[in-house]
């Protein structure tokens, strides 16, 4: 068995060991990932049995997509796939964690911040607020998304530009907070979505929203931002998560905004 570098030609591989976890990423998902990291492959004659991706924010590095083939485990892969990855250094890695897979992040030094809500379904509807448009510049919106998660995201922004909508909303000229819409998995799913408070959190929500009635949609969000109930009202239910994790220094934020949404459980 090889630890080799992950190219495109290995996606197919990668979306059969992701299915076989039971996770929605289609061959369109696993390239958008790719294409914003670098990640290595186990390859077991040709076949692909491990996957790990690192993706670079500036000072952070969010692990995600770690699999590791259910016949190929407790031989010590999954923490190979890991070391081989985090070889480029970063001030601060961050990911999401299953449970199966806490006791080795915990080894490897990761601590637990926050539990991810995952919530989906077919959506009841929302109405469109005043004060919400698409739109937004990179530049713009990268600040915004610095300052809740101190992270520098501008290749994922322009990324969700590209792939799907985004919607910014407003005040005074000035734009206060921004949500993404892009098609993933079974249907869609929204986020990132940085906000100053829960409410303009759930305006940014109710605008990418308001057209998708009927549709399959997917938000990730932590249990401290509050939406989890608003949510669950919308049709869009309580389907699990994950653990936050992360290690090293903590990349600033200014607490001016703050996260309500993520990109994905993989992006953060």
């Amino acid at each position: 068995m090889s630890i080799v570098p992950f190219l495109p030609e290995h996606i197919p591989g990668a979306v059969a060991l992701s299915r076989a976890e039971g996770w929605p990423h289609r061959t369109e998902d696993w390239a958008l990932i790719l294409g914003l990291s670098r990640g290595v492959v186990a390859l077991d004659e040709n076949r692909v049995v491990g996957t790990a991706l690192a993706t670079g924010f500036g000072p952070v590095g969010m692990l995600n997509m770690i699999i590791v083939a259910a016949e190929m485990r407790g031989r010590g892969l999954a923490r190979r796939l890991m070391e081989a990855v985090m070889a480029e250094a970063a001030q601060e890695w961050r990911l999401v964690a299953t449970e199966a897979g806490l006791p080795l992040y915990r080894k490897l030094g990761f601590v637990e911040q926050n539990r991810v809500v995952q919530h989906q379904g077919i959506l009841t509807g929302t109405t469109a607020p005043e004060g919400v448009d698409w739109g937004g510049e990179v530049e713009t919106l990268a600040a915004l998304d610095h300052a809740a998660t101190g992270a520098d995201r501008r290749s994922l922004i322009a990324a969700l530009l590209r792939e799907g909508r985004v919607a910014v909303l407003r005040r005074e000229g000035t734009v206060a907070g921004y949500a993404a819409l892009r098609p993933f998995g079974r249907g869609e799913v929204a986020g990132p979505v940085i906000a100053g408070n829960a409410e303009d959190a759930r305006a940014l929500l109710s605008f990418v929203l308001a057209d998708r009635a009927g549709r399959f949609i997917r938000v990730d969000t932590t249990e401290d931002s509050g939406l989890a109930p608003w949510l669950a009202e919308l049709g869009l239910a309580h389907v699990g998560g994950g653990i936050g994790m992360s290690r090293g220094t903590p990349a600033p934020r200014t607490g001016e905004f703050h996260r309500f949404a993520l990109a994905a459980q993989a992006l953060g």
